[in-house]
C-alpha cells in the first residue's frame, strides 16, 4: 500500500438534497493515521458530508470528487464503497427486522469477531435480536461501533458517535474506535477517522484529532481539535 497518497480526498465536493445545495466545494484531505473532527452547529452539513462521502441517499455529489486511496469513488454504489475500505456508523440506523445482530456478522464473513467486539462493547446479550429493533438511541451507537469493528474499514467515517450515550458507555465507545484505529489493516497500512460530533467527549480517545468547523455548508476553519472546540465553549460558534 502506498501511504505516501491520502487514504481520504475530497476534491472541491459539492452535495445537494434534491435541488438544495447542502455542502459547497468541500475540499479536505485524511492521510493514513490521521483522525480529523468535523464541528459545527446543527444544520451546518456535516452529517449531509459524511453520507455523501459514503453514497448513501438521498444525498447527491453534485461537484467535485470523491477519491479513497487515490481511488475515484464519486460514483461508485454504496456497497462498492464497503468494499474498497470505507465504512460508515450513522446516527439514525435502519431497523432490520428478521436479521439477528449475529445473522448480520455472518453475512459479511465477521462471526468469529463477534462475540468478543460485543462484549467489549457490553451488547453480547443482544446477538439474537434483530439490527436496532428495540434498542434505545445509546444502544444503536453502541451498535454502529460493533458493526465497524466487524466490517474493519480502513476509513472510518462516524456521526456523533457519543450522541445519546449514557456517560458510562461513552468511555466504552471511545474505547472501542481507539482499539479499531490502532489495528493495522491487513496490509499493514494505519486506519484513519472522519468524525462528527458535537460534545467533544470522542476526542479524549482519538490521538492528535484535527478539526474542521462547518457553517452553513461550508469549511470555514481548521486547527486543533480541543483547543477549536475550547473556544467554542468559551465564545460560541462565532469565535
Amino acid at each position: 500500500m502506498d501511504t505516501t497518497t491520502p487514504l481520504l480526498a475530497l476534491d472541491d465536493v459539492t452535495v445537494a438534497v434534491d435541488d438544495i445545495t447542502v455542502c459547497h466545494n468541500i475540499t479536505l484531505t485524511v492521510n493514513h493515521g490521521e483522525n480529523h473532527v468535523l464541528i459545527g452547529a446543527n444544520g451546518s452539513g456535516k452529517s449531509s458530508l459524511l453520507n455523501a462521502v459514503m453514497g448513501t441517499g438521498p444525498f447527491r455529489v453534485t461537484g467535485g470528487r470523491i477519491l479513497l486511496n487515490g481511488q475515484d469513488i464519486t460514483e461508485l454504489p454504496v456497497d462498492e464503497r464497503a468494499r474498497a475500505g470505507l465504512g460508515l456508523a450513522v446516527q439514525h440506523p435502519p431497523k432490520l427486522h428478521g436479521i439477528t445482530v449475529e445473522k448480520l456478522a455472518q453475512a459479511i464473513h465477521a462471526g468469529d469477531r463477534l462475540p468478543s467486539a460485543a462484549e467489549s462493547l457490553d451488547l453480547s446479550q443482544f446477538l439474537d435480536r434483530d439490527v436496532h429493533c428495540g434498542f434505545s438511541g445509546g444502544e444503536m451507537r453502541r451498535f454502529e461501533m460493533l458493526k465497524l469493528h466487524l466490517q474493519r474499514p480502513t476509513m472510518c467515517l462516524l456521526d456523533e458517535p457519543e450522541s445519546g450515550v449514557d456517560l458510562e458507555h461513552v468511555s466504552v465507545v471511545g474505547r472501542a474506535l481507539a482499539d479499531l484505529l490502532q489495528t493495522p489493516c491487513p496490509d499493514g497500512s494505519a486506519r484513519s477517522a472522519l468524525v462528527v460530533t458535537h460534545t467533544g467527549f470522542i476526542l479524549d480517545h482519538l490521538d492528535s484529532p484535527i478539526a474542521h468547523l462547518m457553517s452553513d455548508g461550508r469549511l470555514t476553519d481548521s486547527g486543533d481539535a480541543r483547543d477549536m472546540l475550547a473556544r467554542v465553549r468559551t465564545d460560541g460558534w462565532a469565535a
